[in-house]
């Protein structure tokens, strides 16, 4: 395999497509996935566009072991800019997809123009195809995916858009074998502005060769680092959704829109509560885990595809909802009509929140009861948003534009940051995660940043990294904005591998990239240490914040919604949180209004 792959062109506007060898020493700079994308639409974003029209950029890169025999290394990261928040759109698939467009011998695929009609993108190792897809406009994600795969006449792996995507729903995402999602930030609209409806990609039949004794080595010990994990049988046994009790026990959900950090349903939304409807476990390429499964509830011939931890809760306790199965149908039709569930969660609870409180216009209702936990209400809206039509298609163009509609008040309930609606975690009472909220490049994210060591490492591993062991203290504001830079290296370098951050996160826990520098130096050959993994991540955070600036950020941007700092609910303090993102500047190497020196 190249390691360093071809860069696959299409320009939709005038049906072109070229090909050609990605810079060696771009790969040894940014690797690949994440940081590859963020140096690629530095040098061909002309500057702020719409990210709507034919001038923005979709562009989708394979992490730099994406495909090798790496464990867990299948995952592909898109960026765009977002039609959500109008700065640098990003999101990050697992599945397939990825693997067979390397095997195909493509690290990244770059995507400008605008077709006049409906297309897919038809990918093999000779290059691409662009397709008409009339009879694929309308249809939502799975239809979609079955009739391409009727049409190829052969395995294949999809990236598709539903409804959502074609109609320009904000947060439209893009799906990939049925229930794999690259969720935030929008970029399924992004493709439906483009009329691109899909990406096919088919294997090529390629013999396998036996990894060398230097690979086979530094994979068995990653492996062992996975397996080994104490929370392994949880993850492949029940997935992220065997948490959700977990984290309202621990008083760390924002539930009720933010309102209070536990949930009473909780248990019922757990995923030890899915595990009787489980008929088999499913997963990702190389992935030992295999956290994802197939559901079959009594009574329901239709199967269903078990949920992960954020659209339990944001679909779930933070819509008031503690009916586990209904929240599953819920997130199974996001999938399907092509909607990020955490913004649409996020959306319907802030409606909800709004109702409760006397400031939601009866005209702008349409008669729906937005009484909390309504799954009835919620499924209305979920397919509004997709149709953009009624209260749906006002709260699909995201909290923040929505807000502007229902009065001066209303603007301090919309739980967002950059114009992202936030994610399961209660800011008050995860401060990592709430800095790691104010920070993110793409928005009010927690996967973006990952901060799980807040609760993993002890004491001893935070005084030695950090100076304080209180960095580890969920309510402490000392030792954080380190604790967050780290994670905030850490992740860009994953997502650069094209690791999973399930496994390497989750389970492996170790933030220090010992084990992903080794696996890296094994596979590619290269001399390749943790600093030098950490430097890169460095590196790219700079090269991110810098075409962020491009596009309209500011430092007044890196905060959280007012309802944290003056609301009803768990507060915090805003001096001291004005420090800690003073602090993470500093440590990042920007000046004090955040731009990179």
């Amino acid at each position: 395999m190249d390691l360093c792959g071809r860069l696959l062109e299409i320009d939709l506007t005038s049906a072109g497509v070229r090909q050609r060898p990605l810079d060696p020493a771009m790969a040894r700079s940014f690797l690949g996935g994440r940081g590859l994308n963020v140096a690629l639409l530095d040098e061909a974003l002309p500057g702020a566009v719409d990210a709507l029209s034919p001038d923005n950029l979709l562009v989708l890169a394979c992490g730099l072991l994406t495909g090798t025999p790496a464990p867990a290394s299948s995952r592909l990261h898109l960026n765009a800019v977002s039609p959500l928040t109008g700065l640098l759109g990003s999101a990050n698939i697992g599945g397939h997809f990825g693997a067979w467009l390397r095997a195909c011998g493509f690290q990244a695929v770059l995507i400008r123009g605008r077709s006049p009609r409906p297309v897919y993108l038809d990918i093999s190792p000779e290059g691409a195809r662009i397709r008409g897809a009339e009879a694929l406009w309308g249809l939502d994600t799975h239809a979609t995916e079955d009739r391409l795969a009727a049409a190829a006449g052969c395995k294949i792996q999809t990236l598709t858009i539903g409804p959502a995507g074609e109609r320009l729903a904000r947060f439209a995402c893009i799906i990939s074998d049925r229930d794999h999602a690259a969720g935030r930030t929008g970029l399924g609209a992004v493709m439906g502005a483009k009329r691109l409806k899909a990406l096919v990609v088919r294997r090529p039949a390629a013999a396998r060769r036996p990894p060398a004794a230097a690979v086979k080595g530094a994979v068995e010990d990653y492996l062992r680092q996975i397996t080994g994990s104490p929370d392994f049988g949880i993850f492949s046994r029940l997935g992220g959704a065997g948490y959700v009790k977990w984290a309202s026990d621990q008083r760390l959900m924002g539930a009720r829109n933010y309102r209070r950090l536990d949930f009473p349903g909780a248990a019922d939304l757990d995923g030890s509560r899915l595990q009787a409807a489980v008929v088999r476990s499913r997963g990702c390429a190389r992935c030992p885990v295999q956290c994802k499964a197939l559901l079959q509830f009594a009574g329901d011939p239709t199967p269903a595809y078990r949920p992960e931890f954020e659209p339990m809760i944001n679909l779930g306790a933070k819509c008031g909802l503690g009916d586990g199965a209904a929240v599953v149908r819920l997130e199974n039709l996001c999938t399907r009509l092509g909607l990020d569930s955490t913004s649409a969660g996020t959306a319907i609870a802030f409606a909800m929140d709004l109702s409760a409180r006397g400031l939601m216009p009866a005209a702008k209702s349409g008669g729906l009861d937005l009484s909390w936990g309504n799954p009835r209400s919620m499924e209305a809206l979920i397919r509004q948003m997709a149709a953009m039509e009624g209260l749906g298609g006002l709260l699909a163009l995201g909290v923040r534009r929505a807000a502007r509609e229902f009065g001066p008040r209303a603007a301090a309930f919309a739980a967002h940051v950059k114009g992202l609606e936030l994610t399961a975690y209660h800011p008050a009472a995860l401060l990592g995660s709430a800095l790691g909220y104010a920070i993110s490049s793409r928005g009010g994210d927690y996967n973006n940043v990952y901060a799980s060591l807040e609760h993993r490492w002890s004491p001893r591993m935070a005084e030695r990294a950090f100076g304080t062991a209180k960095a580890l203290d969920p309510r402490s504001y000392e030792g954080k904005s380190q604790l967050v830079y780290r994670a905030v290296l850490v992740n860009i370098v994953v997502d650069s591998l094209g690791l999973c951050k399930v496994p390497a996160l989750s389970l492996i826990g170790t933030f220090d990239l010992v084990g992903e520098a080794r696996l890296t130096a094994a596979v590619t050959g290269w001399p390749v240490s943790a600093r030098d993994l950490l430097q890169t991540g460095a590196r790219v955070a700079s090269r991110e914040r810098r075409l962020n600036i491009r596009l309209g950020l500011r430092a007044a941007d890196d905060s959280l919604p007012e309802m944290f700092f003056s609301g009803d609910g768990p507060r915090l303090d805003r001096e001291r949180f004005a420090q800690m993102v003073r602090e993470f500047y500093g440590l990042a190497g920007w000046d004090a209004a955040g731009r990179p020196l």
